[in-house]
């Protein structure tokens, strides 16, 4: 006995008069999307996250030294995160917040000390 040949699929038809998009290629992992990495925080260690925005906001001298500690608990994950299979990023954010961190923590003892001295 012979098989029927196949049957053709139609072509996608028009929703609303407008043409359907080409068929997708098969989902890839987000993190291994450099502009995906580089919008969103894929992939990021969540004290990178947490030591960059205290870094930015610790340019108001108040949560400095917070971004200051956040910013070494973050760069001790990411380094270690390199030995697993699933390495963590965000080292930049990570120092951003320790630079911040320093520079403000630097303002607020100096502050402290000036208004001790007088």
């Amino acid at each position: 006995m012979q098989t029927p040949p196949p049957i053709p699929t139609p072509p996608p038809q028009p929703v609303f008069g407008m043409p359907q998009p080409p068929p997708m290629a098969a989902p890839t992992k987000m993190a291994d999307s450099a502009a995906m990495r580089m919008l969103l925080p894929v992939g990021r260690s969540g004290w990178a996250i947490a030591a960059g925005y205290l870094g930015l906001f610790g340019l108001v001298i108040l949560p400095a030294p917070l971004a200051l500690i956040i910013s070494i608990v973050a760069i001790r994950d990411i380094r270690k995160s390199k030995r697993t299979p699933n390495p963590k990023h965000g080292m930049g954010r990570a120092i951003f917040g320790l630079i911040v961190g320093v520079a403000g923590t630097a303002v607020l003892i100096s502050m402290i000390v000036a208004g001790a001295l007088k």
